[in-house]
């Protein structure tokens, strides 16, 4: 009889133990899969103006740049050195980024609970038009959500672990270091476990640990070139972020900027995701009977790891909630508040919630293979003005054709732009991949600015080829305007249509500019 017992038990731990394989595997397969949907996209949609701006960058590589720290230009040189100037080159890393940020959350989703939360988060992760989207182009999001998403493991670990846990904190410094030399919003995530563990009764003690203060000292050498550069630089990064993000030059009220960022986090997880996301971390921060695992099973072991998450979450959340009250926040920029949360759902889960997480999950793949869609083949009919997939378009037309106009006047003819996107866009195209200049006449300030500009790298009596936007009512463009009387001539070239497909999404003019007099328009 006990030989018996015995047997049926190891039969049950290897029936789950292979349940616990089988589910492991199939979010492996779920990563997998949408990986190799994003690179099928990447392949299909043109480069997106601003993903050719971070391309500039990977050309002249720094510890900084105006707008952003260096590591979307690291990858986006990796990724061209490998795949040439091409689309593909410039997106391959950023979209491994995001698989390896998606490998990060279900490993730390089996730690939290097992290998069915694993799978869950694969899916949810997979699914929301926050990364299914988002993590084809190559922006500086997708190195701040790996290494975000790394840091999370790595603090879970670290917080579950005994005698290894320096180890974790080790590389939890490592991750912060390169999240913030992603993207500066990395710094809430140290910021939001140092109030977790100061918060919770059962962390504090890992404060008179080393573990915490070598992470500390870990991501602060990590940062030191971009430290450095900003130095070098008079802060400029550091102050136009700032400024970016916390201006006061706010857009329409208080309470419509609120909105409009409620709306765009809608649109980034999907409603029903969006609540049952909510749910999960208030129920993380301020746990109930009615939100435990039912099973019981190392649930208090595991509350400060839930509990943490969902600082991280809310910490996150209420900074872009107070942005707003002061200026338009747009709606990538709180994605990092939703990589806990998506932890602490797939770790909480239970059952009276399933049934509302696969309506969840069905909305979250519709929506977002309608949105693939669109990108790839419009199927409604939004005007170019307000489908930011237009601006991708048509491009390679107008860099043949300005190719030929410069060729008429002179091989060694400069090439500009006003705007850095239409002066990245016209580089990235041309076929030699030129320098291109942006002006920058009456534009916000940018990378271009501290770049040798046209002043300084062309002699008087040289020749500009520019490419501006065609105002309406047929008025002279403002650069021209404020260029007359710089050059000896100024003659106006023909008008270029942008086309997708059949439609016209925009309108370029080329203008010839000879002989320079050597000045040039006051700012």
């Amino acid at each position: 009889m006990t030989a018996s017992v015995e047997q049926d038990a190891h039969a049950a731990i290897d029936r789950e133990r292979g349940t616990e394989r089988s589910l492991w595997r199939h979010a492996l397969w779920i990563l997998a899969a949408s990986t190799v949907l994003r690179l099928v996209l990447a392949a299909l949609v043109p480069l997106f103006p601003d993903e050719m701006y971070y391309w500039e960058w990977s050309r002249r590589l720094a510890g900084g740049y105006f707008d952003h720290p260096p590591m979307i230009a690291v990858l986006i040189a990796g990724g061209t050195a490998f795949l040439g100037h091409t689309p593909m080159g410039v997106r391959l890393l950023p979209i491994l980024a995001g698989t390896f940020a998606g490998l990060c959350l279900i490993l730390a989703a089996r730690h939290l609970a097992d290998a069915r939360a694993a799978r869950f988060a694969a899916t949810l992760f997979s699914l929301l038009p926050l990364a299914a989207a988002g993590l084809v182009l190559a922006t500086p999001d997708a190195p701040l959500l790996a290494f975000i998403s790394l840091t999370l493991y790595a603090v879970v670990r670290a917080l579950s672990d005994g005698p290894s846990a320096v180890r974790y904190w080790l590389l939890a410094g490592l991750a912060i270091g390169l999240a913030m030399a992603s993207k500066y919003t990395g710094i809430f995530i140290p910021m939001a476990i140092m109030i977790a563990m100061i918060i919770h009764p059962a962390l504090r003690p890992r404060l008179t640990t080393a573990g915490p203060w070598l992470a500390v000292i870990v991501a602060s050498v990590v940062m030191i070139p971009v430290l450095l550069w900003n130095a070098q630089h008079d802060w400029i990064s550091f102050r136009f972020q700032i400024g970016h993000g916390l201006g006061s030059t706010p857009r329409g009220s208080w309470w419509q900027r609120e909105l409009e960022l409620v709306g765009g986090q809608l649109g980034l997880v999907t409603p029903i995701l969006f609540f049952l996301l909510i749910g999960a971390v208030k129920g993380a921060l301020m746990p109930s009977k009615a939100m435990v695992d039912p099973t019981g099973a190392d649930d208090r072991g595991r509350e400060p790891l839930r509990f943490t998450l969902a600082v991280i979450a809310t910490f996150c959340a209420l900074f872009f909630v107070y942005s707003a009250t002061r200026k338009s926040v747009e709606a990538n920029w709180p994605a990092i508040a939703w990589l806990p949360a998506i932890l602490v759902l797939a770790a909480a889960r239970t059952g009276f919630r399933t049934q509302w997480e696969r309506r969840g999950l069905w909305l979250a793949g519709t929506l977002t293979a309608l949105a693939l869609t669109q990108v790839v083949v419009p199927i409604f009919p939004l005007p170019a003005r307000r489908d930011q997939v237009s601006k991708a378009h048509g491009w390679s037309d107008l860099a043949l054709v300005v190719e030929r106009a410069r060729r008429a006047v002179s091989p060694g003819i400069y090439l500009a732009a006003n705007r850095y996107q239409d002066a990245a866009s016209l580089a990235f195209h041309t076929e030699d991949h030129p320098a291109v200049f942006a002006l920058n006449l009456g534009a916000r300030s940018n990378q271009y600015d501290l770049w040798p500009r046209f002043t300084e790298r062309a002699q008087p009596g040289a020749s500009l080829l520019l490419v501006l936007d065609e105002p309406a009512g047929g008025i002279t463009p403002g650069p021209i305007q404020r260029l007359e009387g710089h050059f000896a001539t100024i003659t106006q070239g023909p008008l270029i249509p942008l086309h997708r497909g059949d439609e016209i999404v925009g309108r370029r003019r080329i203008w010839t500019l000879t002989g320079w007099s050597g000045t040039w328009p006051s700012e």
